[in-house]
């Protein structure tokens, strides 16, 4: 092998490395830089008139000028509901403090402000930062199915597999802005599901 082979090799080598070095740094730029594309806007919510906690009416310009994250439950479930509520803990912790939690519930005629104030205690919830909402049906209805875009379902009796199989909700987690605009829906069962939510607030926080 001559000089000019072993040149020519030591430059190709040089350039084969220099190449996966920037494919490399060019994927860990594009997964660490913010997504330019703005997040949807699904729906925008109207006024509503329910009851928190500590039974304090409570409506949707409690909410304006806060990004917050909602999603929907009942007390006596015993499937998705304490996964989800856990779910909402972990975010609490982790979420900006200026970011709101607020928990619906579906079953209002069980779910009094009492139960939900005991039921936010056993997971530890900060009630200046997450809402436990009940109130009439309708009420309800109104800020979760036609404007959360929310499932809530009554299971007839005789559909029931226990005393307990009462409701099908959704199990996804939503996403609000500051103009009380729903911008984002996460499954709370999909991988890396709180990296994503977490991603879509640091991305609204940035809108003016």
């Amino acid at each position: 092998m001559n000089a000019a082979t072993t040149i020519l090799e030591k430059v190709v080598w040089s350039l084969l490395v220099i190449v996966i070095v920037g494919i490399v740094l060019a994927f860990a730029w594009s997964k660490s830089r913010p997504s330019s594309l703005p997040l949807p806007i699904y729906s925008q919510l109207d006024d509503f008139s329910l009851t928190n906690q500590t039974g304090r009416a409570v409506s949707l310009s409690d909410f304006r000028g806060r990004i917050w994250v909602a999603d929907i439950v009942f007390t006596r479930c015993a499937g998705p509901c304490p996964v989800m509520t856990g779910q909402m803990a972990a975010l609490q912790s982790a979420l900006p403090a200026s970011v709101h939690c607020v928990t619906l519930t579906t079953d209002p005629e069980f779910d009094t402000p009492i139960v939900l104030k005991s039921y936010g205690e056993q997971f530890k919830a900060d009630f200046a930062r997450w809402q436990f909402l009940t109130g009439s049906k309708r009420e309800i209805g109104k800020l979760a199915i036609d404007g959360l875009k929310l499932t809530a379902l009554d299971v007839p009796a005789e559909k029931r597999a226990n005393d307990v199989d009462l409701f099908v909700h959704s199990t996804i987690f939503v996403l609000v802005d500051k103009q009380t605009r729903v911008r984002g829906t996460f499954e709370s069962d999909e991988p890396d599901f709180q990296k994503k939510l977490l991603a879509a607030i640091r991305q609204l926080e940035r809108e003016k």
